[in-house]
């Protein structure tokens, strides 16, 4: 998990860095704490605030250090405060879509060609597709998808379109990082996982999601489409929308579903994607144990215990403890 994944649960490497070490109790007071990770007196103190403020420790008693709450409880509390977060972006779309229609009916009656709050309306699939071909095409950095049925049906009736002309061939040639979320139940069109396996062997960086809120292609997080959710109407209408929305709705959309999603060819259901046995260490450090405590609870040596959480942040992608345990709890590995 990386910083900027941290970030959609409302943490920065300060506050991670901080909140790992007062777990480890690896200083006595706030001068040796921020001493030991190299921070200035002030940031260390706004960092600590932070963790009190999120629920990921209590308030510092007698001017000492504040206690640090288990892991596992306190990224759920993250959780369901995102999860607020995004149904209520959602419902933002919804009326975003819902506006759509009248717009381009104003549009199409001689209204100016700009509408308010950086919004374009385009209207018909074949337009659709040739506005996001122009925005695809422009894209220099970063294109983030969301990806629900239904599809258009491709020229031999296979509904293996994905979303209106988007060629991510084209744009991992041109070195465009291209991430994508997918809705479950769109896995099951005919070969729809056979494309998926081969662009992800060339880059593409796919994760899987169930109730995906909206289709969605945004480019450089600085404009983004709203396909129309049912692709099949030759009148639809779709959104484009600037900069101002996209920064307050949509990026952080995209980003909370991102980070819900379970990595392509993961079931991330019920913990079924890992071994028995890393789920049992996953669990034992989301409790927050010592690395003397989880080898007592394996009857293992400390310094074998070590080398599997070791093993374990290698297998996840995670670079410290905390992040494995947010990992887990995220995709539900923890669960049940």
């Amino acid at each position: 998990m990386s910083e900027g994944e941290l970030h959609t649960l409302g943490l920065g490497k300060a506050e991670e860095c901080a909140y790992e070490a007062l777990l480890k109790e690896r200083a006595a007071g706030a001068e040796e704490l921020a001493s030991l990770l190299g921070l200035p007196r002030e940031r260390l103190d706004r960092a600590l605030g932070h963790l009190v403020e999120h629920g990921l420790a209590l308030p510092a008693i007698e001017g000492g250090l504040p206690h640090p709450a288990a892991p596992a409880a306190a990224i759920r509390t993250l959780i369901h405060r995102r999860q607020a977060e995004l149904h209520l972006r959602s419902a933002e779309l919804e009326r975003l879509r819902m506006s759509a229609d009248q717009l381009a009916g104003r549009l199409m009656s001689g209204s100016p060609s700009a509408p308010e709050g950086g919004i374009e309306v385009v209207t018909g699939l074949r337009a659709i597709g040739e506005r996001a071909e122009y925005l695809l095409a422009s894209a220099e950095h970063e294109v983030a998808i969301l990806d629900r049925p239904p599809y258009v049906k491709g020229p031999h009736g296979d509904g293996g379109s994905r979303s209106p002309a988007l060629d991510i061939d084209a744009l991992l040639d041109r070195g465009v990082e291209v991430r994508t979320v997918l809705d479950r139940d769109g896995l099951s069109y005919p070969g729809r996982m056979r494309s998926l396996t081969a662009l992800a062997e060339r880059g593409l960086r796919a994760r899987v999601a169930t109730g995906v809120p909206t289709k969605l292609i945004a480019v450089d997080r600085r404009i983004t489409l709203l396909p129309p959710s049912d692709a099949t109407d030759p009148t639809a209408s779709a959104l484009v929308i600037g900069d101002a929305l996209l920064r307050n709705a949509l990026v952080p959309l995209f980003e909370t579903v991102w980070e819900r999603a379970t990595p392509l060819g993961c079931s991330g259901s019920g913990g079924g994607s890992l071994p028995k046995a890393q789920k049992e260490l996953l669990g034992l450090l989301a409790a927050g144990l010592k690395d003397e405590a989880i080898a007592r609870r394996l009857g293992v040596h400390v310094h074998t215990a070590r080398r599997r959480i070791s093993r374990l942040l290698e297998t996840l992608g995670a670079e410290t403890r905390f992040q494995a345990g947010a990992q887990a709890t995220l995709r539900g590995w923890l669960n049940g």
